[in-house]
Order: structure tokens, then C-alpha cells, then sequence
């Protein structure tokens, strides 16, 4: 049976071995979850467990990701790399030292191209406001990466990119979910609480995705290798935050399903979404993860998770024979 199911736990409990089942403990009893089609486990509270059940799920090839009582994301456990590959991490640090540069700026392409492509949408449905910056994407962006630049240089027209699309909101979001400014740590406003709780899950999402291929996590191109973190994943998560995170916030918002005085805590000033508007989003957030369209070159549907795992699989070929990374494209669905 594939394992192929991510489930989420939401209150404070127990996590134990109970026979050949994950048994989680509260106040209200026993819950059980099969493990034989579990692939991640999302903690979205406070829970304890031991290193018997550690063992456990570690044996069964079971992620776990953590999150603490505010939903800020706290670290991840998975089982031991089964794929460790010593001579591709070698190569994947050679890759860093002599084509960091031309990696990065496919990276920052993608997103603008990916960000063009959600846009353009809007502009389509009469949000004409949106022309300026739709056409600073299209050709301004690549025309800039297409010189030489430094990795300073490269962060700063990422930076931009973002920046001017949290401005274009303005346009097409109701005005209690518009931002001032990207704050992260902690979000200030509705609009940094999903934008955080959403590029935090995808990162989950992204690490889950690497952790099924040889590469090393820690070895990045666009953002800086640093300790602590899992840095590759937040280079192969950029991509894919416009069609998943962001589509996802667009729709909730629009269709009112999320709502600032029924889905955000009203005691932290609306910065962070309460367990109810958790649920709403994960729900939108899988449900945008496993919708499924046509690869033009596999002539097979594959769902929008699998593709993170193909960009992997892009960056090694990458890396191995040389060929030009191409991160996901909206537009042409590979």
C-alpha cells in the first residue's frame, strides 16, 4: 500500500505505540492511526512522545513535523537518510562553489515567472492596475538576472519581486487582509499570519520531498547554506509558493471562507490564525498540494506535491550531467 496520507494533529496529547498502530492520548480518549498509508504526521500542538515511538515510526519511514502552541514551526524528525549519496553531496558542493550564481538566478526566475502567471488572472477579470508590474516580470526581471551579478545582487531583485507583489494586493484583496509590510517573526496582521503558516507548511512539504531523493538538504544555491536549517528546501519551496501558498490564501480570502474576526485569535491581535482557521486552511492548502494536471514530457497526471519532488530530481540531473535547471513554470506544467 503506498503511504501516501499526511495526518494532523491538533490538540495536546500523547503520541504512543499501541500494537502495530500510532495511538494518540487526551482528555477524550484513545485516537488511532494506521501506519501502514501514514507518510507525515503534523504536530500543530503540544505533544509528547518518547524514543520507543521515535524507533517506531522511524522503522515504518514515518516524517514528523512539529509545531508549537502558536503554530510557529519548531523542527522536524525523519528516519535515517536511506539515500545518502556521498558522492552526490561532493558534487552537490562542487555545484555550489562553481554555478551557485547560475542556479540562483533560475530560482528567482521561476518565481517571477510562476507570480506572472497568478497574476496575470487578475488582470484577465479587469484588475488592469496590475499592467506595470505584470510587464516589470515579463521582461525587466530576466533582462536584470541576465547579467552579472553577485549573490547580493540576486537576493535584492528576489526581494523585490516579493515586495512589489504584497504591494499588488491592493488590488484584488479586501482591505482588512492587506499587509504594510512582510513581517515574519512574530506576523502582525491576517495577511503575515497566513502568508507565514503557509510558506511554513510547503517547507515541510518541500524537506518531506528531499528527504525521498539523494540530495543534501543542507547544501543551497539561492539562499545561504547555514546551520540549523534545511536550507535547500527553502530554495526548492520558492517556486512553488505562488501556485500553492499564495493561490491558496487568494482563494480563501475571495470566497470569504476565511474571515479575520471568526478565523484569527482576536487576543493576539488577529495575527495568527486560531485552530478553526488552521483546519479551513490545511484542508485548502492539501487539497492545492494534490490536485493533479498533465506533464507534457511524463504524458501522465501528477499531482503538484510530486512535482517538488521532480524539481529534485531536476537539480540532480543538474548537478550529474550538467543540464540547465528549470524550476517548475506554471505555465508549462513542468
Amino acid at each position: 500500500m503506498a503511504k501516501n496520507h499526511t495526518r494532523y494533529i491538533f490538540s495536546m496529547g500523547e503520541l504512543k505505540r499501541k500494537d502495530n498502530s500510532i495511538a494518540f492520548i487526551n482528555e477524550k480518549g484513545n485516537f488511532y492511526i494506521p501506519i501502514e498509508d501514514t507518510r507525515e504526521l503534523y504536530c500543530m500542538n503540544e505533544v509528547s512522545f518518547n524514543t520507543k515511538f521515535l524507533d517506531f515510526i522511524a522503522r515504518a519511514g514515518i516524517t514528523i513535523h512539529l509545531f508549537n502552541y502558536h503554530g510557529n514551526y519548531s523542527g522536524t524528525f525523519y528516519p535515517k537518510d536511506q539515500l545518502i549519496s556521498g558522492d552526490l553531496t561532493i558534487k552537490q558542493s562542487l555545484m555550489y562553489i562553481e554555478n551557485r550564481l547560475i542556479i540562483a538566478k533560475s530560482i528567482v526566475n521561476a518565481i517571477a515567472r510562476n507570480i506572472h502567471e497568478i497574476l496575470y488572472h487578475y488582470y484577465r477579470h479587469d484588475k488592469k492596475e496590475l499592467k506595470p508590474y505584470l510587464d516589470w516580470l515579463k521582461s525587466d526581471v530576466p533582462n536584470f538576472l541576465d547579467k552579472e551579478l553577485r549573490i547580493e545582487q540576486i537576493l535584492f531583485i528576489e526581494g523585490q519581486i516579493w515586495n512589489r507583489f504584497y504591494d499588488s494586493f491592493s488590488h484584488f484583496l479586501p482591505e482588512d487582509f492587506l499587509m504594510n509590510k512582510r513581517v515574519k517573526r512574530p506576523p502582525d496582521n491576517p495577511m503575515n499570519a497566513l502568508v507565514s503558516f503557509g510558506n511554513t507548511l510547503l517547507y515541510t512539504k518541500t524537506i518531506s520531498a528531499i528527504y525521498n531523493t539523494h540530495l543534501n538538504q543542507s547544501i543551497s544555491f539561492l539562499h545561504s547554506p547555514r546551520e540549523g536549517r534545511f536550507s535547500l528546501s527553502l530554495d526548492l519551496s520558492e517556486a512553488f509558493k505562488p501556485i500553492i501558498v499564495f493561490r491558496t490564501i487568494f482563494d480563501l480570502v475571495g470566497r470569504k471562507k476565511l474571515q479575520v474576526t471568526k478565523h484569527f485569535d482576536k487576543n493576539l491581535n488577529y495575527a495568527l490564525l486560531n485552530e478553526e482557521g488552521k483546519k479551513i486552511f490545511i484542508d485548502a492548502f492539501e487539497e492545492r498540494l494534490n490536485e493533479s494536471f498533465l506533464h507534457p514530457k511524463l504524458k501522465r497526471k501528477v499531482s503538484y506535491k510530486h512535482a517538488i519532488k521532480l524539481d529534485g530530481y531536476k537539480l540532480i540531473k543538474t548537478i550529474v550531467e550538467g543540464r540547465e535547471f528549470r524550476p517548475f513554470s506554471l505555465k508549462d506544467k513542468e
